[in-house]
């Protein structure tokens, strides 16, 4: 489903959580091919949001589609690849250990299993780090091996949780080039992020608040509709506009 096609389609997404609903009524689309940002503050319900993308969320109601199959379905579960905000390597093997591992999880057969790990070390650009134990890397070269780790089974689309957390700006530039590279190259990534200014780095924006979907947009008609200098007061010019009705103070992650 490399195309122009949806990679995502959910419609009349609901999810509950504590008697709480943390997501009511929620229609949105993913289009393949495109660094897709999913943006909004902390507590908006993009964690929640991307869960019921991969299918590991529950009490999750509505309809939601992955590359054509139900969210979850055990077909996707090489073409989809998902990097949480908590690590997800092991920090006591070697990058090259970790990578055979979920190779093995992702069911390559051994002939072909080396071959994709060599193909994404390179995509991730940690060449010489391959016997190098991933507790004594850097926090940026971590979330490199996670990246890693996702794209060893060469999934069609990326779901990736606040990837750029806590990275130095030159880290954040150098992961945001990398996931364009990956578009480029066919895949479609949904990419969630607080961080405001990472909008202009995206193909197209989601942007959430308190669970509901407050703009499908580009960048450029983000700022444009607004009239708006950044993504940041751009949202809040919507939030404004929209009257959206306040937080209850409680987060929706």
């Amino acid at each position: 489903m490399r195309n122009n096609d949806s990679a995502v389609r959910a419609r009349n997404l609901r999810v509950e959580r504590g008697g709480r609903s943390i997501i009511d009524g929620l229609d949105v689309e993913v289009p393949a091919g495109q660094v897709v940002g999913l943006l909004g503050p902390s507590g908006s319900g993009k964690t929640t949001l991307l869960r019921a993308i991969v299918g590991v969320q529950a009490r999750v109601g509505g309809a939601v589609t992955v590359l054509g199959e139900p969210a979850g379905a055990p077909g996707l579960r090489r073409r989809v690849g998902y990097v949480t905000q908590a690590a997800s390597v092991y920090t006591d093997l070697t990058v090259l250990q970790n990578l055979r591992y979920f190779a093995r999880l992702a069911g390559l057969p051994r002939a072909g299993a080396e071959a994709a790990v060599r193909r994404a070390v390179a995509a991730v650009d940690l060449g010489g780090h391959e016997k190098q134990r991933v507790g004594t890397l850097s926090g940026g070269e971590r979330s490199r091996v996670s990246l890693a780790a996702a794209l060893v089974g060469d999934p069609e689309l990326l779901v990736l949780d606040e990837p750029t957390v806590g990275l130095d700006p030159v880290l954040r530039r150098d992961l945001w080039a990398m996931f364009r590279r990956l578009a480029r190259e066919g895949r479609t990534l949904l990419v969630s992020s607080h961080v405001m200014d990472e909008a202009t780095q995206c193909d197209r924006l989601l942007l959430l608040r308190d669970g509901s979907l407050v703009a499908d947009v580009t960048p450029d008609e983000l700022l444009a509709t607004t009239g708006a200098p950044d993504a940041e007061r751009a949202f809040l010019a919507l939030i404004e506009q929209q009257a959206s009705p306040t937080a209850t103070g409680e987060g929706t992650r």
